[in-house]
């Protein structure tokens, strides 16, 4: 009888003692058929698991509906796509190629975004057409950071009476010899795309306002990104992420992507107080913040809207701590003029609208010549005062600053460079990827909504029982206020 090669090979494998049987010998082979579900290996507690239990992304698609067309091609599910940056940024994974490599082999990540193993992965190439096209014109990464935050603020996460503000620099995707002289960017526009949409932006949107201190040169790999300087630090491409964060609870209420301007961040914190009244109904009775905001119009602007600030003061005129300060000067308003310690008048000259919108009161060298204070007083020919329109609002925060609170919000306003240190070290969001102030606002709102979601987990599986969340799903409703399904 004749055997087989496959039959001869069985049969020295049952004859033959198996002298490595004791070492477990894991052999490599694969079975034709597998019984296998991915529910079945994602624990209860893992973190993809709670943020599904907890929050649905049933309004991506209501709100992406007009941007489909109704013929042609099924595309790729909106959601599903948004679910996979969400992924990204709740995991570090700032390369939208990385992320795809590392989907293949994510059995927690394959569940939360619904594909089988059957089901074709999307393109890498898929996440930059729908950032250009409906996600851009849709506004949906706004609209799911402020879905999120209205979830923190429904399961009592928010206290939203004490608030922090403050911009962190995140250096943009292009290098520093990619700067030229602004006047040749018509000449490099037609070679140039990025110079070319960047030319025809600005004619589209004619600003109003003229760009501060525009800048002599600028990048034709990312225009928008600005030469920014802090410290001794060498200067370098990049854009302001701005922050107002909740002191209690960390939440991020409110996010702006700015050009990287130290005037653009006073911009941004009222545009966010602003919107976090609107649209979340919150009353902040105090907000604090670094020196960089302590500007007497920031400051007017916190009083009319009930919200004691605890900034340090910035100065807006020199000062000279050796000379007498405007402390030693009495102001009588019937006659708007202010009186030395010795008793000479300082009448009012007018208004300096370059000097920080400032009242001007001087004397005379004839009045000062012969004072035995001079020295004390001034050390030029006759004293001046220069007095901010806004003084009071100046004096009245001011003396916010030497009260024991002032020290508190200072401290609780720390948190804020902790949440910005999360942001950089454990999202990875250094260096941006994608250019142009548009789409990098597009990361800001994410990475803050991936931050946003952590802390709402953890909140809600440490402070109630997770059977009480299973059938209360959470809806945005048409109106824009959340509501439970």
């Amino acid at each position: 009888m004749f055997l087989r090669f496959s039959d001869a090979s069985f049969i020295l494998a049952v004859l033959v003692p198996e002298a490595h049987s004791m070492m477990g010998q894991q052999r490599h082979t694969e079975s034709l058929f597998y019984y296998f579900r991915i529910e079945d290996h994602v624990p209860e507690n893992h973190l993809l698991r709670a943020i599904d239990r907890l929050v649905s992304f049933d309004f991506v698609r209501e709100k992406l509906k007009p941007f489909y067309s109704e013929t042609g091609r099924p595309s790729i599910d909106p959601e599903l796509l948004l679910r996979l940056l969400l992924v990204g940024y709740l995991y570090g994974v700032t390369s939208e190629r990385r992320l795809i490599e590392e989907l293949r082999m994510h059995l927690a990540w394959r569940w939360f975004t619904g594909l089988n193993f059957d089901q074709e992965v999307p393109h890498h190439s898929t996440f930059s057409k729908n950032r250009h096209g409906r996600f851009l014109a849709s506004g949906i990464f706004e609209e799911l950071f402020d879905h999120i935050v209205r979830q923190c603020i429904k399961a009592g996460l928010v206290q939203g009476d004490h608030l922090s503000v403050d911009g962190t620099f995140v250096q943009a995707d292009a290098s520093n010899g990619s700067r030229i002289p602004r006047e040749q960017l018509s000449e490099v526009a037609h070679v140039n795309r990025n110079v070319r949409q960047y030319l025809d932006d600005l004619q589209r949107e004619n600003p109003i306002e003229e760009e501060p201190r525009p800048q002599d040169k600028v990048s034709t790999t990312d225009p928008d990104a600005r030469y920014f300087s802090k410290g001794d630090k060498a200067p370098t491409l990049g854009y302001l992420d701005n922050y107002l964060i909740d002191n209690a609870s960390c939440v991020v209420l409110a996010v702006e992507a700015t050009d990287a301007h130290p005037s653009r961040e006073i911009q941004a914190a009222e545009t966010m107080l602003a919107k976090c009244v609107h649209r979340f109904r919150l009353e902040p009775r105090t907000l604090a913040a670094d020196g960089g905001y302590g500007g007497a119009e920031f400051l007017n602007g916190l009083e009319r809207r009930g919200i004691d600030s605890y900034i340090p003061l910035r100065k807006h005129y020199p000062s000279n701590a050796h000379l007498y300060g405007i402390d030693r000067f009495t102001h009588y308003p019937e006659t708007n003029s202010y009186e030395c310690p010795e008793g000479k008048a300082l009448k009012f000259i007018g208004i300096k609208p370059a000097v920080n919108r400032s009242y001007i009161y001087r004397s005379t060298a004839t009045k000062c010549g012969g004072c035995p204070r001079k020295a004390e007083c001034t050390t030029g020919r006759y004293r001046q005062l220069v007095i901010h329109v806004e003084e009071a609002v100046r004096q009245r925060a001011q003396e916010r600053t030497q009260a024991p609170a002032f020290f508190r919000h200072q401290r609780a306003r720390r948190k804020i460079e902790a949440v910005f240190g999360e942001l950089k070290n454990q999202i990875g969001l250094r260096r941006v990827r994608l250019r142009r102030l548009r789409h990098v606002r597009e990361q800001f709102f994410m990475a803050a909504t991936a931050q946003n979601l952590k802390r709402l987990v953890r909140h809600i599986t440490q402070s109630e029982p997770v059977s009480q969340w299973e059938s209360a799903v959470f809806v945005l409703g048409a109106t824009g206020c959340l509501l439970a399904k």
